[in-house]
């Protein structure tokens, strides 16, 4: 995780409590974090799976049709700890997930929502799918999970655009680090910094000072620090909060990743 205050001062990494953040760990620093000040969090995850396209999140089985009716029943299902959620695409509704060659032809799952398919259709690139989990890229067990953390924050901090817009306080959103690093000027497939020398130039671009020299330049740190400083810029800017084809329906079921116009 990074932070960062308004103006231009470089994010900074936030240390974990621990010798690495947990789910629920994060979870309290977020709400210790909006009690100080009002701070606008990005989440890199899905927040909910599609919906629109098919009529309901897991077809064939009954759930909820709004996303935080159903961020609750994902926590009311999972005994799993720390706010993981493996047990329920394992065992609770394992059908509706990809876990290999055994559960039929992959293309089958690859459901997306509308945001993603929008995304995807503006030349962004090859979204992941909730429905997906299998390999070291999936998205499936930590969008779940997040749906739980979700649940777990939602009384105390809006979501958007599950709610609206906040006149003031702080806020939750979707982000795709792949977004931030496009505007901070890294090419498309070429998105992951990893030097001080190119983390500076990215940050230049999205005006921000050069950063603290880390320890260690790995891909979480330095999309950390490279989102952290995008959203503090794009926040400003009115079209990231209005996309065309968010209509109220998607706002309600599937959400909206913060970035995608």
């Amino acid at each position: 995780m990074a932070i960062c205050a308004e103006g231009r001062a470089a994010p900074t990494l936030v240390r974990p409590p621990e010798k690495i953040w947990s789910r629920s760990a994060v979870a309290g620093w977020l709400l210790e974090q909006t009690a100080r000040e009002p701070t606008l969090f990005g989440f890199d995850f899905s927040f909910a799976p599609p919906f629109i396209a098919r009529g309901a999140y897991l077809p064939g089985d009954a759930t909820p049709p709004t996303a935080p009716d159903f961020w609750a029943y994902v926590d009311g299902a999972c005994p799993d700890g720390d706010l993981g959620a493996a047990s329920f695409l394992e065992t609770r509704h394992r059908r509706h997930f990809y876990f290999g060659k055994a559960d039929g032809i992959k293309a089958d799952y690859m459901h997306l929502r509308q945001c993603e398919a929008h995304y995807n259709a503006g030349g962004g690139g090859k979204p992941s799918t909730v429905y997906d989990a299998i390999g070291a890229a999936q998205v499936a067990k930590a969008s779940f999970a997040g749906m739980r953390l979700l649940h777990a924050v939602h009384p105390h901090v809006p979501i958007w655009p599950f709610d609206p817009l906040p006149t003031s306080g702080s806020l939750i959103v979707e982000i795709y680090t792949s977004i931030a690093a496009r505007a901070a000027g890294r090419p498309k497939g070429r998105t992951k910094v990893r030097d001080g020398v190119a983390l500076d130039a990215a940050l230049a671009v999205l005006e921000s000072n050069p950063h603290l020299p880390l320890a260690q330049y790995d891909d979480h740190s330095t999309d950390a620090i490279m989102t952290a400083a995008w959203i503090r810029r794009a926040a400003q800017e009115p079209a990231y909060w209005t996309p065309a084809l968010l209509s109220s329906e998607i706002a309600a079921t599937e959400g909206w990743t913060f970035g995608v116009i």
